[in-house]
Formats: structure tokens, C-alpha cells, sequence
């Protein structure tokens, strides 16, 4: 079943023309942001199913690309570093058990899995690996902060990219957007709460945080949200109310 369109998208879409008109075009704000649910496979896939892998394999390049700055990883390693230090599972283990918690945590958000939850899981895989390969180890200092900004700026683009094509978010990345929808606050204060509340308990439970963790748990919502409306699908009826105006 198609998605509909948000109730503020309706009434902007009923607005008569001669009230649009009051808005001089220049004067405009960006486009907002549509909504981020999920759209079916069959619609224009030749033009999302592209971008879905693209924002996949560049997020999970930029997770290797940060552990090779030897800075910090990203809270949810740190997490799971965490957690093995007081259970005989390995780190794989835990980060795929753990993935299995957070789809729990759709439920009440109604969320569902759809085909971008599973190739979350197959292509950020080996695109990492993939990183881990190409990315030399013992860079020096000055690179490696370069490649530390980089790294986080990448991983927030990366999350626009794959989660606006709509196929349905990874297991934490879904989450977010199930929080989000139902609390009505920003992409932005989500992910970065997600990322502080995650780090927090893995760094009480053992893991290892550097400068590296604490920027990225502090930046990567800001970087995701800003690059979100240039990335996200919209839909015909979407595109009418961008140019609709505001409300």
C-alpha cells in the first residue's frame, strides 16, 4: 500500500493559487523536508535503488576510514566493545544480536523491515571490509584528523543519501526516524541523543572512546539532517506541495 502524504502536506496542497501567490518566490524558504517513509520497491527504482547502494557502501567506508584514524570509532562499536567485555560473545555477536534488540524497538514505533533494513546489513558489511583493505594503517597525525573530519562528514552524507531513497532504514538508523515520527522532534536532536545515550553505556560498560567517538556522537545528526533534504525521494504530490510554498 502506498504511503500517504503528511496532513500538513494536504492542507498546503488545497491552498488556493492566489494565496501562494503572496509569496514572492525569491523570499522562499529551501524546500521541506518530505516524509521519510517508506515508498514501494516498483516506484522509479532506476532512480532510487541506485542511490540506495551508493549511500550504503559510502557509510560503510567511512566506518572503516575512521577506524584507521585510531581516533575513536562511532558509538555503537564503542557499545558493543562495551558489552564484550562482560559476556564470552564475540564482537560480531554482539553487534548482530544487539541489531536483532534495536528491530524489537520498532514495534511500538511501527516500524517495519523492508529491502533497505537487509541491504543495510550485506552491503555496509563489505563495503567496510572493502575500506579496511584500500586504507593503510600507521598514517601520521595531521592525516589522520583530516581523514577524522572527513570521516564524519561522509557518514552523515551517507545517511542522507541511502535513508532518502526510502527504501526503508537499517535497523538504527530506523530507530531514528521511528522516534522522530513519533515524538515530532528534529532528525537532527534525535540522532545525536541516540548517539550520546549509546556512547554513554558503552563507555560505563568498558569500551573505548577518543576525540574521534565524542565529535562524531556530537556532529553526525547536524551533518545528516542538513544534507537530508537534498537527498530525499519525493513523490509527485510532494514535489506540488514544494512549490506550493509555505504554509
Amino acid at each position: 500500500m502506498e504511503q500517504t502524504i503528511t496532513e500538513r502536506y494536504r492542507n498546503r496542497l488545497r491552498r488556493r493559487p492566489e494565496e501562494r501567490d503572496r509569496w514572492p518566490s525569491a523570499s522562499r524558504p529551501r524546500p521541506a523536508l518530505p516524509p521519510l517513509t517508506y515508498v514501494r520497491l516498483g516506484e522509479r527504482p532506476l532512480r532510487r535503488f541506485p542511490q540506495l547502494l551508493v549511500g550504503l557502501a559510502l557509510y560503510g567506508f567511512s566506518l572503516s576510514a575512521m577506524v584507521r584514524t585510531s581516533l575513536g570509532v562511532n558509538p555503537w562499536s564503542v557499545l558493543y566493545e562495551g558489552v564484550e567485555h562482560h559476556t564470552p560473545l564475540s564482537f560480531g555477536m554482539i553487534s548482530a544480536l544487539l541489531g536483532v534488540l534495536v528491530l524489537l524497538l520498532w514495534i511500538p514505533l511501527k516500524q517495519k523491515p523492508t529491502l533497505g533494513t537487509f541491504a543495510n546489513i550485506l552491503v555496509v558489511g563489505a563495503s567496510s571490509d572493502l575500506g579496511l583493505l584500500l586504507i593503510p594503517q600507521n598514517l601520521g597525525l595531521a592525516t589522520r584528523v583530516g581523514l577524522l573530519i572527513g570521516c564524519v562528514v561522509l557518514n552523515g552524507l551517507s545517511v542522507a543519501i541511502y535513508v532518502g531513497a526510502r527504501f526503508g532504514p537499517g535497523p538504527r538508523d530506523g530507530l531514528m526516524t521511528g522516534v522522530s515520527a513519533a515524538t515530532g522532534l528534529s532528525i537532527r536532536l534525535v540522532r545525536t541523543l541516540i548517539e550520546v545515550t549509546v556512547l554513554g553505556v558503552g563507555w560505563l560498560l568498558g569500551g573505548s572512546a577518543g576525540v574521534g567517538t565524542v565529535l562524531y556522537a556530537l556532529m553526525v545528526g547536524p551533518v545528516t539532517q542538513f544534507f537530508l533534504p537534498w537527498f530525499s525521494y519525493r513523490r509527485t504530490a510532494e514535489h506540488a506541495v514544494d512549490a506550493a510554498g509555505p504554509p
